[in-house]
């Protein structure tokens, strides 16, 4: 069960660049509309559940929450509007380094050890990331722009989830994401409103994306993703994610007429060996240890 909630999840989660490319709407009011409806669908679980567990958190807790919401609102306005001037497949790919900024951030945060594996991974996912922007470069500068605001967003996310990653070890993930949700909302909000863009009027197909948008990439991809995490372990949700860009890149394909180009397929691939060494790095440590303890023998 929890593997084929994994494909779900994976499946789910390669929609959200092209519904957010359907829109019609400013990328910030895509963003609040997000995580506005995705907090009305949790909040009867959280109401019913979870409510007695707001009194257990502490303000260092509650203060790191209001930062996580704040700082997934700023990924979702960058990489929404990096949509506007990229193709999904750039965006999506570079979006996928997020698990190497995060060894970068606990690196200086919680002063975890970086290996010389994981900077020989850094290393092969940063010139994947190259290839891409350069392809992108002859392109036009607008999509080497965006190529820019997706690995602004990565670095957010990544930032989102090591403010979360205290909070998250003590606390549901219904309460910790409904917290976190509505922050984010909330900042979205006042976003909008003070650049003056409108919440209102838009064509009846935008409401319909906005709400799938809370629905599909959200609830079932992130939240079955959090659920398969009672049985299986984080590297492979991780791995499993790599395969977005593939599903978002089909997607776009057939639904947005876009075409991809050599160097993205050249970047991604080398993007996506690189994370998956950076993944697997303890189990080919082992490997080795393995091979190298036989031979001894």
């Amino acid at each position: 069960m929890p593997y084929i909630a994994l494909a779900i999840g994976v499946t789910a989660v390669s929609t959200s660049a092209v519904l957010v490319k359907l829109t019609t709407a400013p990328s910030a009011v895509v963003a609040f509309y997000r995580l506005f409806f995705s907090s009305l669908l949790i909040l009867p679980f959280f109401l019913f559940r979870n409510l007695p567990e707001l009194k257990t958190f502490s303000k260092k807790e509650w203060l790191f929450s209001g930062i996580a919401g704040v700082f997934l609102a700023v990924h979702f306005i960058l990489w929404f509007e990096s949509l506007n001037f990229t193709s999904v497949a750039s965006s999506v790919v570079l979006v996928t380094l997020q698990p190497l900024f995060s060894f970068v951030g606990t690196y200086f945060f919680f002063k975890e050890k970086i290996s010389f594996t994981a900077i020989i991974s850094a290393v092969i996912a940063i010139i994947g990331s190259v290839i891409i922007s350069w392809g992108d470069f002859y392109v036009s500068g607008k999509a080497l722009f965006g190529d820019f605001l997706a690995l602004a967003a990565c670095a957010m996310v990544t930032a989102y989830l090591l403010f979360g990653q205290e909070v998250r070890k003590t606390h549901s993930v219904i309460a910790y994401t409904f917290i976190v949700y509505s922050f984010s909302a909330i900042t979205l909000f006042i976003y909008c409103i003070s650049l003056q863009y409108p919440l209102m009027n838009f064509p009846a197909q935008d409401w319909v994306y906005f709400l799938l948008l809370a629905i599909v990439p959200t609830i079932f991809g992130h939240s079955l993703f959090n659920w398969s995490l009672k049985w299986i372990s984080t590297n492979i949700i991780s791995v499993s994610i790599l395969f977005e860009p593939v599903g978002a890149i089909i997607l776009a394909y057939f639904l947005l007429g876009e075409t991809v180009i050599i160097s993205h397929v050249i970047g991604g691939i080398i993007i996506v060996f690189g994370i998956i060494m950076f993944a697997f790095e303890k189990q080919l440590k082992r490997v080795v240890k393995t091979k190298m303890d036989s031979i001894s023998s």
